[in-house]
């Protein structure tokens, strides 16, 4: 899989570290290389979204499925996919399909970034205050460097399976976007469209180009 993979950038190389800082980003750098290895996946996810002042809590479950710069998330009622050069949004209950270019100075985080690719923006560090029973876990608090759209993420990963094991976004707005990973499946004999729309293929649907 190409190191300019798109959901889950987990943000590590190129940054000049301390040294006590050093260990959580070697951690991360061995996990991206290991998902960006694959040569696709498909990963279940649970999904929540609260904000504790707006009494928000919000929660879903999914699937997402990455090859390359391409990426399909499948999630109640809600299809998103995208052929690296290409979005279409599908909503099944209105039956609608909005259609965007890829914005490629997006500085949005999505879960496929997350799971692939990282840039240097961000700094990573342990988290001292979360402990696990299980020592495997370890906890990495990362912050951009400069103004972006969130103010911190939070990752889960197992040091010893190199895995993610969820990823938790703090935006800047008081709401925490968390994916828990379920299940990894790497290396699928994907069908050809699964990283495409055609309209065809859905008779009654509306088409909304924002192109």
């Amino acid at each position: 899989m190409k190191k300019t993979l798109l959901v889950f950038s987990l943000l590590l190389s190129g940054i000049v570290f301390a040294q006590s800082e050093k260990n959580a980003e070697q951690l991360l750098e061995k996990v991206v290389n290991k998902t960006a290895s694959y040569e696709n996946m498909k990963v279940e996810i649970s999904y929540t979204m609260v904000n504790v002042e707006m009494d928000i809590n919000e929660k879903k479950e999914g699937l997402i499925f990455i090859s390359g710069d391409s990426y399909r998330i499948e999630m109640e009622g809600q299809i998103i996919i995208s052929d690296g050069k290409t979005i279409w949004t599908y909503l099944v209950d209105s039956e609608e399909v909005m259609v965007s270019d890829v914005d490629e100075s997006d500085e949005s985080i999505s879960p496929t970034k997350i799971l692939t690719t990282y840039n240097s923006d961000y700094k990573a560090k342990y988290d001292a205050d979360r402990k696990y029973k299980n020592a495997d876990l370890k906890a990495i608090n990362l912050r951009p460097n400069d103004g972006k759209q969130f103010e911190k993420m939070s990752i889960l990963v197992n040091q010893k399976k190199l895995s993610l094991e969820s990823f938790s976004i703090y935006d800047k707005n008081g709401n925490v976007f968390t994916y828990h990973i379920i299940k990894l499946t790497p290396n699928l004999d994907l069908p050809e469209n699964t990283f495409g729309f055609n309209p065809a293929d859905y008779p009654d649907v509306e088409v909304i180009d924002m192109r």
